[in-house]
């Protein structure tokens, strides 16, 4: 991230606002998000995505007072080949019928080594742990494509299906990995002006 003013808030911790913040409320928008993962199935890795993702960000005046809310649809996902996707709306992975909104909720904003780490809340069923999230600032741009402000995100990060009660394909005895328990997380956000 590029620099545009520091301050020291813990020992070997540096805060850096990045050049271009802004504060603002910030809506998402779904046709500029992605929300992919990738698991180890077998001898290779799924690679998927949640075509319906919808929230709210906030910029305060510096990246520590930022928060995040999102809700992602699980029937909208999406990995190329429909039986498997078929499959992971069913009870073995994320049973949509009965849980069908993914949510997020973010609870801190922290510097770390010159970038910053997202802490929140992910809620997936009826299963909330903390997940950590590398953010880089993308930057903001005035005009967008029709004179609109846009704004823009990437993080990165990972969860353990486990920790979820996602237990479909893990072996027990660590002999075979059928569907592995990590879940690698990649997030694309565009967002603009509004709540």
């Amino acid at each position: 991230m590029s620099t545009s003013s520091e301050a020291t808030t813990a020992p070997g911790t540096v805060a850096v606002t990045p050049a271009g913040w802004v504060a603002g409320t910030w809506t998402i928008d779904p046709a500029h998000t992605v929300v992919g993962f990738a698991v180890r199935h077998l001898m290779s890795r799924v690679r998927g995505m949640f075509g319906e993702v919808s929230g709210q960000i906030v910029t305060g005046p510096e990246p520590s007072a930022c928060s995040v809310t999102a809700q992602i649809v699980m029937s909208s996902v999406t990995t190329g080949n429909d039986m498997r996707d078929n499959h992971l709306r069913s009870a073995d992975f994320f049973d949509v019928e009965r849980h069908p909104v993914m949510t997020f909720t973010s609870t801190a904003l922290r510097p770390a080594d010159g970038a910053w780490v997202l802490s929140g809340d992910l809620t997936i069923g009826d299963v909330t742990r903390q997940l950590e999230l590398d953010v880089e600032f993308l930057g903001i741009d005035p005009t967008g494509l029709q004179g609109e402000t846009r704004i823009g995100f990437s993080a990165r990060g990972a969860i353990s299906r486990r920790d979820f009660g996602i237990n479909f394909g893990l072996a027990a005895d660590s002999t075979k990995i059928i569907v592995g328990d990590k879940a690698d997380i990649t997030i694309d956000v565009e967002a603009f002006p509004g709540a």
